[in-house]
Order: C-alpha cells, then sequence, then structure tokens
C-alpha cells in the first residue's frame, strides 16, 4: 500500500472485491467437490480390484457419500445402494441402530455410526449378501447445535471384512463446507481402510469376487 493510502485511511472494496466474497463459498464448494470426485474415483479402483461391494448410510450428508461415488464411470460394479437416514428414528428402523442408544445419546455419536455401518451393509444386501463395505455419516453441520455439540462434529463410520473403524473430528466451516468436507474425510477413511485391508482375494467373507461385481452392473 502506498504512503498516501496508508494516511487516508482503508482502501473501500469496490464491486470487483464484493462479488469475489459473494462468490467465495462457491468456489470453495466446488473445489471440495472436484476432491471428492477425485477420492471416489481412487475408492472405486480399490473396490474392484477387490470384488467389494460398498453401501452408504448417511445423516448430515445426506447422500453426498452416494453422489460422489456414483460419478465416477463404472461405479455400478463397486456401489451397491445407500440410504438417507436423516431423522433419528429412520436410524432405528431402516439401519438397526439401538433404539436406546438413540435415546440416551442422540444421533450425533460414535458408537451410532458404527452401528449405521454395520446396519447399512444388511440393509443393502443383494440376493441376501450383505455389502462388504460400509460406511456411515452422522454430525451437526450448523448453523445451530441441536443437542449443544459443537457445530461441525462428526463421526464416521466404517467396517469392512478386516473390522471396523470410527472417526471423529470437528470441521470448521459454513454448513455447506461442512457436509462437504464431512464427504471427503468419509472417502479418505475408506480409502485408507480398504488401503490397509488384508483380506486376501477368494477368502470368506467378503473376499473378492469379481463375477458377482459383472452380476450386479446393472448402471455404468
Amino acid at each position: 500500500m502506498s504512503a498516501a493510502a496508508e494516511a487516508d485511511g482503508p482502501v473501500a472494496a469496490g464491486p470487483s472485491d464484493d462479488a469475489a466474497a459473494r462468490d467465495a463459498p462457491a468456489l470453495e464448494d466446488a473445489a471440495l467437490d472436484a476432491a471428492a470426485l477425485e477420492d471416489a474415483a481412487t475408492l472405486v479402483g480399490l473396490l474392484r480390484a477387490r470384488g467389494w461391494m460398498l453401501a452408504a448410510a448417511e445423516s448430515l450428508t445426506g447422500g453426498l457419500v452416494a453422489s460422489a461415488i456414483v460419478d465416477v464411470p463404472g461405479a455400478s460394479a463397486a456401489f451397491g445402494g445407500g440410504i438417507v437416514a436423516y431423522a433419528t428414528s429412520l436410524k432405528a428402523s431402516l439401519l438397526g441402530v439401538d433404539r436406546g442408544l438413540l435415546d440416551a445419546h442422540g444421533a450425533v455419536h460414535p458408537e451410532v455410526a458404527r452401528q449405521m455401518a454395520e446396519g447399512v451393509r444388511v440393509a443393502c444386501a443383494v440376493d441376501g449378501r450383505p455389502a462388504d463395505v460400509g460406511v456411515s455419516t452422522t454430525g451437526i453441520a450448523g448453523p445451530d447445535s441441536p443437542d449443544g455439540q459443537p457445530v461441525g462434529t462428526v463421526h464416521i463410520g466404517i467396517t469392512t471384512p478386516d473390522g471396523g473403524s470410527i472417526h471423529s473430528l470437528v470441521l470448521a466451516g459454513t454448513r455447506s463446507q461442512i457436509r462437504r468436507a464431512a464427504v471427503r474425510a468419509a472417502l479418505g477413511a475408506l480409502r485408507e481402510a480398504l488401503g490397509h485391508s488384508t483380506v486376501p482375494a477368494g477368502s470368506p467373507g467378503g473376499a473378492a469376487d469379481p463375477g458377482r461385481a459383472e452380476r450386479e452392473r446393472g448402471n455404468s
């Protein structure tokens, strides 16, 4: 800034500055969406390499995890389906989450995330066979918190033939940014889980079955 400008005080924002400020959230959302698509493409490749099918149970992300995955060509060989259980009661009736747990702790809790991920594998079974991998998202996107937990609190549940994990974090940003960041976190947790998988091809309980993926491929 020049000496004259310093003497005169702060420079007023012009129309272009106002437009940039208005466009910034949309640009940030677009960047998060683009990054999620890259993550999803890698994830689909990992799932297809194992012949595994994924199912998603979503609450705060409202279907964004499933959307990112099905944007990838060939995703039908790796993604069976998903359930958006936004209402607390649906987490019990559709995903089998323990009602006592929900009554005691509410929907935003690590154990709820774990049970959602387990439950969606069964809920999205194809021909009686549960999905090999389950992922879940539950949390508080804001702007207000219904139960006093910090806005941005997110729990992600992952279950695979190797076992399960829960990822808890607190994200910052607008409601839209928190939801999209939760999608990236879920996809990243899945990539990490599959990258560390030790189940060999041909083993029981979710092993690679390329024929299954081909049979279930109805959309690409």
